[in-house]
C-alpha cells in the first residue's frame, strides 16, 4: 500500500537541504523578528475556534479548488469569522513559501505554517516567513525532537499545534508542555478521514490534561460534525477541504465558526 506520509517526508528532506543552501540558518536568524504568541491570543480554551486552511490540493484527492487563490481564500475566511488561518507550504498541496508570504501581506489573522517539520531549520524559516505558529507532527518526530522543537518554537515567540493520530502519539505529546493538541482525523498512510478518530481518542486524554486546547483536524464537512465535536469537548477545528469544496465558501466559513 502506498505510504503517502513517507513519500512526503522523503521529499521534504531534499527540500530542506536545498533551502539551507539558498538561505543559511545564520542569515535566517539574523533577519527574523520574534513573534508575540498570536495563536494563544486567538485560539483560547473554552471558546470555539475555526482554523481555516488555505488548501488547493490533496495528495490523495488531487485538485480541490481551482477557482480561488490561497490569498482569495484567506480573505474570505478572515471576513467570515475564522479565528486563524492555516497555510500550506508543501508542494504536495500546491503550497509554497511565496504563497505564504502573499497571505501574510493580505490578512491580519494569525497564521499557522502547515508543513512537515523534520528539521529545526524549518521552524526558524517559518518565523522568517511571518508565521505565528507551526505544526509539529508527532508521528514523524522522536520524543526528543518534539521537545526540542517545541522550545525552539517558543523561543521565537510562536505557538505549536502538536498533531497526534493515535494513543501512542498522544502519550508522547502529553509528556510535553504543549498547549495545543491537534487530533488528526486522517489516516496518515492512506489519507482517508473520519471524525470518529477524534471522538475515539478523546477518552484517552486524562482529566488533568483537559486544560490544553484540543483541536480536531481534517474530515469535518458538515455542521452536524461540528455539533458532535463541540458536544464532546473540543475547542476548535482545523478545516481545509470542508471549506474549499463548499458551494458558498463564505457561508460555510460562517457556519463552521460559531
Amino acid at each position: 500500500m502506498r505510504d503517502i506520509l513517507a513519500e512526503i517526508v522523503a521529499k521534504k528532506r531534499l527540500i530542506v537541504d536545498e533551502a539551507k543552501k539558498n538561505m543559511p540558518l545564520d542569515r535566517l536568524r539574523a533577519e527574523l523578528e520574534v513573534g508575540r504568541f498570536q495563536m494563544s491570543r486567538a485560539v483560547v480554551k473554552g471558546s470555539w475556534s475555526l482554523i481555516a486552511e488555505c488548501k488547493l490540493q490533496s495528495p490523495a484527492k488531487g485538485r480541490l479548488n481551482a477557482t480561488h487563490s490561497v490569498v482569495e481564500l484567506a480573505k474570505i475566511y478572515e471576513a467570515n469569522g475564522a479565528a486563524m488561518l492555516s497555510v500550506h507550504t508543501d508542494p504536495h498541496f500546491l503550497g509554497s513559501n511565496e504563497s505564504f508570504i502573499d497571505v501574510r501581506r493580505a490578512v491580519g489573522l494569525p497564521l499557522l505554517r502547515k508543513d512537515f517539520v523534520i528539521d529545526e531549520y524549518q521552524i526558524y524559516e517559518a518565523r522568517w516567513l511571518g508565521a505565528d505558529a507551526v505544526l509539529l507532527i508527532v508521528r514523524i518526530l522522536t520524543a526528543e525532537q518534539l521537545k526540542k522543537f517545541l522550545y525552539v518554537t517558543w523561543s521565537l515567540g510562536m505557538d505549536a499545534l502538536v498533531e497526534v493520530h493515535d494513543e501512542a502519539d498522544l502519550s508522547t505529546a502529553l509528556e510535553t508542555n504543549a498547549a495545543f493538541i491537534g487530533i488528526n482525523n486522517r489516516n496518515l498512510k492512506t489519507f482517508v478521514t473520519s471524525i470518529d478518530q477524534t471522538l475515539e481518542l478523546l477518552p484517552s486524554i486524562p482529566t488533568e490534561d483537559r486544560s490544553r486546547v484540543l483541536i480536531s483536524e481534517s474530515g469535518v464537512s458538515t455542521v452536524e460534525d461540528i455539533k458532535r465535536l463541540r458536544a464532546a469537548g473540543l475547542d476548535g477545528i482545523l478545516v481545509g477541504e470542508g471549506l474549499v469544496r463548499a458551494t458558498d465558501i463564505a457561508a460555510q466559513t460562517r457556519a463552521f465558526s460559531v
